[in-house]
């Protein structure tokens, strides 16, 4: 059991007022909050050992790049890739699907095909789609049924020899939905083609294991994890890193440079040119420990409690809709009112305290697949509360009573 008032006590943010209510923060998958850890942290960098990285021999410098690489080898444990060098600090996710995708550029030919699915964040589809019209190659989409679930059949049809990547979310961002991502893996290797996974929803719920995935990529961000924002990570394997060209040229990612020609330096160092979000990529690795402190466990079976909660509670609104009714699911609830525009409805709860996200959630196809302008999405974490969640629901019910 989580001491959730303990928890909540952590988070400096969740005790203000918002418009003289009590703020109640349901807008997890857009970012997380931070808890007071992250934030000492943060500072302590900058107070004591704010130097760049990799290239001094001054003691603030070792002292910094000792906790960054300490921090990727966090990273590393926490996902268990192989090797810490599979591990690219990034500025977040968008920034690792574009690595992979500006790399695949050299790959790819026309004809090739490309496989993303209907439920991406738009991060995971217009890279893809200028990667496309850049090489000629052709984009394949995964369609979904009415529950927002992939229609599993129709991607194995998709697959063929011409498929050279297939590149899904673990979670969808707009429904909640947990995509079975080790079978859609273990199909497009069948057929000879990497896969990337965006696992930006995913890293604050759970702990994937890349290894026992057999995914070639995956990407994912900090700010989503209690971490700061500008921070993210790409882990690929080995073989996969050493076969992609560079994404940028600049310091730090050369081993020699003339007139003539330059080398590149080893990995991860290829794919990090420049000067980094150093303290970031530091206070990452804290971010970590603290949610392994609480337990992923621990996370997984209370936010299970919390979205059971607010499908009872929502359900007894009349006229909802809520989208991806699958049991399959990370603790998102995303849904309408009939005959209300969700901006008006997440306005008015806004005064009443209550954060939630309106909108299409960078997931217009899921939008328009559902023929509608957007929904009103509660995400949850672990130091949210089944009053919170009941405070939402009597808002919603006086927003639909002033909006009728």
């Amino acid at each position: 059991m989580l001491d959730i008032q303990k928890i909540r006590a952590d988070f400096p943010i969740l005790s203000q007022t918002v418009n003289g209510k009590p703020l109640v923060y349901f807008d997890n998958g857009a970012t997380s909050q931070k808890p007071q850890v992250v934030i000492d942290a943060e500072v302590k960098y900058y107070n004591e050992i704010n130097a760049n990285i990799h290239r001094g021999v001054h003691t603030l410098s070792q002292l910094a790049t000792d906790a960054y690489e300490i921090s990727r080898g966090k990273v590393k444990d926490h996902i268990n890739a192989k090797h810490a060098h599979e591990v690219l600090f990034t500025s977040g996710t968008t920034h690792g699907i574009n690595l992979v995708a500006n790399g695949f550029a050299s790959i790819l030919k026309p004809g090739d095909e490309v496989v993303v699915s209907s439920l991406e964040h738009h991060s995971n589809i217009v890279p893809w789609q200028m990667l496309c019209e850049k090489t000629g190659a052709v984009l394949k989409v995964i369609p979904i049924n009415d529950n927002g679930e992939l229609i599993i059949e129709e991607f194995d049809k998709l697959l063929s020899d011409k498929t050279k990547i297939v590149t899904v979310n673990h979670i969808s961002n707009a429904l909640g939905v947990i995509n079975p991502i080790k079978y859609i893996i273990d199909k497009a290797h069948s057929v000879g083609a990497a896969v990337l996974i965006d696992g930006a929803q995913a890293v604050p719920h759970l702990k994937p294991d890349v290894q026992e995935l057999d995914c070639d990529f995956y990407a994912f961000s900090g700010h989503k994890m209690c971490g700061p924002t500008g921070t993210g990570i790409l882990y690929g394997k080995e073989e996969w890193l050493n076969k992609l060209p560079p994404y940028q040229g600049g310091g730090e990612m050369i081993k020699e440079v003339t007139f003539e020609k330059t080398t590149y330096a080893d990995l991860p160092h290829k794919f990090e040119a420049g000067t980094p979000n150093i303290a970031g990529g530091i206070v990452l690795g804290t971010a970590i420990d603290y949610l392994n402190s609480i337990g992923f466990e621990n996370i997984h079976e209370y936010e299970t409690e919390l979205l059971e909660h607010a499908t009872k509670r929502l359900n007894e609104i009349e006229g909802i809709r809520i989208y991806g009714n699958t049991k399959n699911k990370a603790s998102v609830i995303s849904f309408n009112i009939d005959g209300i525009h969700p901006y008006d409805v997440g306005s008015i709860i806004d005064k009443l305290g209550i954060a939630v996200r309106t909108g299409h959630h960078c997931a217009q196809p899921i939008m328009n697949f559902f023929c509608i302008p957007g929904t009103i999405r509660a995400s949850f974490s672990f130091y949210n509360t089944k009053e919170e969640i009941d405070a939402m629901v009597d808002a919603v019910k006086k927003a639909q009573t002033m909006l009728s």
